[in-house]
């Protein structure tokens, strides 16, 4: 079976669904499936040959965050000439309704499509003004897929359509890494400081800002607390604004980093902080916590539920409070027990979520449409 999988977003540019894509078309390949990730991104920069890119990407506003597609005719005609030319059994677009590449893809003839929705807003007016030809463009397709139950019902409300129209598989995390991390961290002695870690761009959404005024809140409990920011953005002045009174020792910010590094970040914790105020529909960083055997704090909003259970693996506080975070901070810190039984089963969520999990779901739906077309 030969797969093309598609991203409108800039194959160069690190995002969630940039990272999902290649992660999914790894594990594919590793089930002895051909993929060919087609995307966003500068023509003849030097890649693996199983990707193409069709037009380069501009930043566009969307959602609270900064968008790096493809805009322009160019970059529609170079992606309905290679998806005719790999001549796949099954394209596999994700986020469809974005221009030009997902749309592009979405619209254009050949093999049966399956369309993947990611994102999540509270806002969806402007998505609903252009309903009818949204509809013209998925309508078309073999199968939708959600991310998330938020997903879902997000687009199905945009849409017009019930939430039942998606099949919700769900993002995946690749487990083998955050538990190696997880085994070659060394052991937290009783009474150690609390270690905090938040992952994630340094934008209004993600709440870095609410993470460091709890921050404050919670060293008047725990004053040898340290907090380490992983990321990078344009709130990180505001952030470091916020923590200015801090002890430098107490504080980390070592800007963006991947692979070993960030799995390490998230092992060498006692929790992971996610206290986005909205615009997510799932929560990989969660997920990534979970395997690493971190505890997990995060917001009380829609994609996260998809993930976090209330006290089962994680707690969960309303969004853009820092008295509730720092409450919830220092419960986690100071229950030990609450805490181990929340990271086993965070364990668990985890391995229900690793990518040869995800990717086996996907597969059984390719061949189903590719049967069915």
């Amino acid at each position: 079976m030969r797969i093309a999988i598609v991203s409108p977003y800039d194959l160069e540019v690190p995002g969630g669904v940039q990272a999902h894509v290649r992660l999914l078309a790894a594990a594919l390949r590793q089930a002895g499936i051909q993929v060919v990730v087609v995307g966003a991104g500068t023509p003849g920069v030097d890649r693996d040959d199983r990707e193409v890119t069709v037009g380069a990407s501009r930043g566009v506003a969307f959602n609270g965050a900064v968008a790096p597609i493809a805009i322009g005719p160019d970059a529609a005609v170079r992606t309905r000439r290679v998806l005719a030319d790999l001549a796949p059994d099954v394209v596999h677009v994700h986020e469809p309704l974005v221009p030009t590449v997902g749309l592009a893809a979405a619209t254009a003839g050949g093999a049966p499509r399956v369309l993947t929705f990611h994102a999540w807003s509270d806002r969806d007016r402007a998505y609903r003004a252009v309903r009818p030809l949204a509809r013209r463009v998925v309508d078309r397709a073999a199968a939708w897929v959600a991310v998330s139950p938020a997903a879902a019902a997000y687009h199905a409300g945009a849409l017009g359509v019930g939430e039942g129209r998606f099949e919700v598989v769900p993002n995946g995390v690749d487990v083998a890494p955050f538990a190696a991390a997880a085994d070659a961290a060394p052991p937290r002695p009783a009474g150690a400081p609390p270690r905090l870690v938040f992952v994630g761009r340094l934008e209004p959404r993600k709440g870095a800002v609410v993470l460091a005024r709890a921050f404050l809140r919670l060293r008047t409990r725990h004053p040898d607390a340290h907090l380490t920011i992983v990321g990078d953005g344009p709130q990180r002045r505001e952030v470091e604004a916020v923590l200015a009174d801090v002890p430098a020792a107490a504080v980390d910010l070592p800007g963006r980093v991947t692979g070993p590094a960030l799995a390490a970040a998230l092992a060498g914790a006692d929790v992971a902080v996610a206290p986005a105020l909205g615009g997510e529909s799932f929560g990989i960083v969660l997920l990534e916590a979970m395997a690493a055997r971190t505890a997990v704090v995060a917001s009380d909003i829609p994609g996260y539920r998809s993930v976090v259970t209330h006290q089962r693996n994680g707690l969960l506080v309303p969004p853009g409070d820092p008295v509730a975070l720092a409450d919830a901070l220092h419960a986690t810190v100071t229950d030990t027990a609450g805490r181990d039984s929340r990271v086993a089963a965070g364990v668990m969520t985890a391995q229900a979520h690793d990518w040869p999990v995800v990717a086996a779901g996907l597969e059984r739906l390719y061949r189903r449409v590719a049967d069915r077309s």
